[in-house]
């Protein structure tokens, strides 16, 4: 019954890409979906041929899933874009056309190693995580110290709260992290898979998907077509340039679950440890050190982070401090009415 799956799956693709054309109307883009909608057809009657050769023939008419209907809904709502990963789950391809790269610019040859000038500026992305991983735990924990020091007196209830506070929350963001990026890969894993199955399936097929997307992001009719021939006659090469420009995704950088969770994890702890170090090093005023240490911790991740934004690291600091400062004030006061309303 594969063959009967595989034809629903490219029913289903054609159905979304008349919706994108109709989204599209009147854009470079309309064109790019309606041809891909055209090869879904073509590729459809293949599995509709095959099926009928194992005597599984296809129903007479095709009717979208409610699942097709709903993406196909919300696409019309908040645009390809703001849907682009949700699609490429649902075997729609072109979607590296809403990841950044304009239209009329012309695709980089994957030959040439042009692409790879921009692969380290990733890192950048993991770094930023770590910061914000920080900021979290430092703010959540300083935040919970300061709402039990607001109610009670006592350093061993307190350190108690911000150490349960500490673990709870690094565990709950390790455990979250991985299963976001373990969900995501196994999508990627299985739409590199439909990939690899239809490039050996109909390989000239997907060389005029290809050469679509590469003529609608502004390559020549020519050119495009020339070049992901090229691509595809070599399958490694070609799988490669499909996962990038069908699918959007490098298969390189598909993200380790165990990875993403450990950083998670490590940087949370990190900035939770932070306003819990006085009340673990039994100081005199732990309290007092907690705001001291945190605030300066915060003007400290605030103004890292304005490496990434442009603004001054003043400033940034400042807001960071501010902010963390307020979320404290407040949870602290709360810890004092409700210590003297339960007292």
């Amino acid at each position: 019954m594969q063959e009967i799956h595989s034809w629903r799956e490219e029913q289903s693709s054609a159905y979304l890409y008349r919706v994108l054309a109709e989204i599209e109307t009147g854009t470079p883009r309309q064109r790019l979906f309606s041809e891909l909608g055209r090869e879904a057809l073509e590729q459809s009657q293949h599995w509709a041929k095959r099926a009928a050769t194992a005597g599984h023939p296809v129903p007479s008419e095709f009717v979208p899933s409610v699942r097709t209907r709903i993406v196909a809904s919300l696409t019309r709502r908040h645009g390809p874009k703001a849907m682009r990963t949700v699609l490429a789950a649902m075997k729609v391809r072109g979607m590296s056309v809403y990841t950044g790269t304009n239209l009329g610019h012309v695709a980089p040859d994957p030959t040439t190693g042009m692409e790879k000038r921009h692969r380290g500026l990733s890192g950048g992305g993991n770094l930023r995580a770590a910061v914000f991983g920080v900021n979290d735990g430092l703010v959540s924990n300083a935040s919970l110290i300061l709402g039990v020091a607001g109610a009670t007196a006592q350093p061993s209830l307190i350190l108690l709260s911000g150490v349960a506070g500490l673990l709870a929350g690094a565990f709950s963001m390790g455990a979250g992290e991985y299963i976001s990026v373990r969900s995501q890969r196994e999508m990627y894993e299985y739409q590199i898979a439909l990939e690899r199955d239809e490039l050996a399936e109909y390989p000239e097929e997907e060389a005029s998907e290809l050469a679509l997307i590469y003529e609608a992001r502004g390559l020549g009719r020519d050119d495009a077509k020339r070049l992901a021939d090229s691509m595809v006659a070599d399958p490694e090469r070609g799988l490669d340039a499909l996962a990038r420009e069908e699918l959007g995704l490098n298969p390189d950088e598909l993200g380790s679950p165990w990875g993403a969770a450990l950083s998670s994890f490590a940087s949370f702890g990190f900035g939770a440890a932070v306003p819990l170090l006085p009340f673990v090093l039994r100081l005199d005023s732990p309290l007092a050190w907690t705001v001291g240490l945190s605030a300066a911790s915060l003007f400290g991740v605030g103004s890292t982070l304005s490496l990434f934004t442009g603004r001054g690291a003043l400033r940034g600091g400042l807001r960071m401090m501010l902010i963390g400062g307020a979320a404290g004030a407040l949870t602290y006061s709360i810890g004092k009415a409700l210590g003297v309303s339960l007292g």
